[in-house]
């Protein structure tokens, strides 16, 4: 209890002397005249500061660790030593006690099979006088191999029952030999021996509870210092844990607010407000690129206006600026333009609704192939009626239009009449309002690649040869994709 008390004390000692420490700096920091003291505060709170998120919690949370480290190898030790004692109880005492009984049980039966045995003279009485003697030596036995017996007297047991036998035995010889004299005093040293025997048990077993009853005492105590101790140090830790907590939550919660601040800025459509971020950790990353996001997101909203409204697709300005972006940046590409044949005769037949279903479905098709065969920084734009842009590579550029003319000679005769399809043409007028045969639609794509680094390096030259391209594409009858010069044809 000594050692419990000096421990708890030196722990409530600590705890004094921390909480001391803080009013006495918080009291310095009210005074001016403790301006170097002050400034030396501020200096490493600007380091602690300039620690990245994952450096501050594990420089402010380190004594936590600790402090939890302690409060979870201390319990342990003390359950190691509960737990030895309870084995010492289980696989020491309480067997003892169990076999203690039996003894005095086997004495007794052993006993009264000798007093029977000297009345009756019987041979099946003595078997059974000796079974009894056999089996209190087994129990002999079973405390022998007990991992405790320094405090059970097994040599004085074995020698007071080796003298009851021996007694029993020289009855015995008496009673069968009548020519020997009768010892009438037989009969009482044998009570004495065997009162003295069951005693001697009977002391053994008072001795033994006696330790098993300190023993529980003893695992109690622990217990109860384990989780004074435990406690202790668990307060501690929430008062450490929470200050160092309150400290780090505060430079994060700032730079969260300037975060959400800007974020609500951007919902608004307002641009020209950044977040107001100087620390060096994540949450800097994090304004860092949030300040490239709102850069990106004005580019963004300016591309949105030239949006085409049936497909969503950027549109011409978008698909000039991502051209001459990545011609300027050196990479190469193929510059696709897609536009559908006899598209124009299809509206005069069904009408601009179903025309509309075609253009979206064109545009579907374009972006499935490009996610299927494409990579995904490749661009896919709607300049304006039933023509299209494409921007990839020039290794993806074939795989890509291969699956766009497949597709769309696949599904573009599900939209006309059955008679229609069947036959394979519409009749319509042309723009001299004659009347003519116009076969089911096709797809038409040009193609231009810089991989050259000659004439293709300029984005105008490449709209004006992809244009030039386009118009031969579409002389030829079918579904067909150009590259780059007229008799290339794939």
């Amino acid at each position: 209890m000594a050692k419990v008390t000096t421990t708890t004390s030196g722990i409530f000692f600590a705890i004094f002397s921390v909480a001391v420490s803080r009013q006495y700096c918080a009291m310095m920091l009210l005074f001016p005249a403790n301006k170097t003291l002050i400034d030396k505060k501020e200096k490493s709170m600007t380091s602690f500061f300039k620690l990245n998120i994952e450096n501050k919690m594990v420089f402010g949370y380190l004594p936590l660790f600790l402090f939890i480290i302690l409060i979870t190898i201390y319990p342990l030790i003390n359950i190691n030593k509960v737990n030895e004692i309870n084995e010492s109880i289980i696989h020491n005492d309480v067997i003892f006690l169990e076999v203690a009984d039996k003894m005095v049980d086997s004495l007794l039966a052993q006993d009264s099979y000798g007093h029977r045995y000297l009345i009756l003279n019987n041979d099946d009485i003595l078997n059974l006088f000796w079974q009894r003697s056999n089996e209190f030596n087994l129990l002999i036995a079973r405390i022998q191999n007990l991992p405790e017996q320094k405090d059970i007297p097994i040599k004085q047991l074995v020698s007071l029952h080796d003298e009851f036998n021996d007694l029993y035995e020289e009855r015995i010889e008496e009673l069968n030999n009548p020519s020997m004299p009768t010892d009438k005093k037989y009969n009482e040293t044998i009570k004495d021996t065997l009162n003295e025997l069951i005693g001697l048990i009977k002391t053994t077993v008072r001795n033994v509870k006696r330790k098993q009853k300190k023993k529980l005492f003893q695992a109690q105590e622990i217990g109860l210092q384990a989780f004074r101790v435990t406690s202790i140090l668990a307060g501690i830790a929430i008062l450490f844990g929470t200050g160092m907590a309150s400290l780090i939550a505060r430079g994060i919660l700032r730079s969260i607010s300037q975060l959400k601040l800007a974020i609500k800025e951007i919902s608004k459509g307002k641009f020209n407000h950044p977040p107001n971020v100087n620390t060096h950790d994540e949450l800097g990353e994090l304004a860092d690129a949030v300040k490239e996001m709102i850069q990106r997101l004005a580019h963004l909203e300016k591309m949105s206006l030239d949006a085409n409204p049936l497909t969503r697709l950027p549109g011409g300005i978008a698909i000039e600026e991502i051209l001459k972006e990545r011609l300027q940046s050196g990479q190469q590409l193929a510059f696709c333009l897609l536009d559908l044949d006899n598209f124009k005769s299809f509206n005069d037949r069904y009408g601009y609704a179903k025309g509309n279903e075609i253009i979206r479905e064109t545009a579907k098709i374009i972006e499935t192939s490009v996610e299927k065969y494409g990579a995904i920084s490749d661009f896919v734009g709607h300049i304006g009626g039933d023509d299209f842009a494409l921007i990839t590579t020039p290794e993806n550029h074939k795989a890509i239009c291969d699956n766009i003319i497949r597709e769309f000679d696949r599904r573009v005769v599900t939209f006309y009449d059955t008679e229609d399809a069947e036959n394979g043409y519409i009749i319509g007028k042309t723009r001299q309002n004659q009347e003519m045969k116009f076969p089911i639609m096709t797809i038409s794509i040009a193609v231009v690649t810089n991989h050259d680094g000659k004439s293709q390096s300029n984005h105008v030259k490449i709209g004006e040869i992809a244009a030039e391209l386009k118009e031969y594409a579409k002389s030829v009858p079918g579904s067909v994709c150009v590259v780059n010069r007229r008799e290339e044809k794939a």
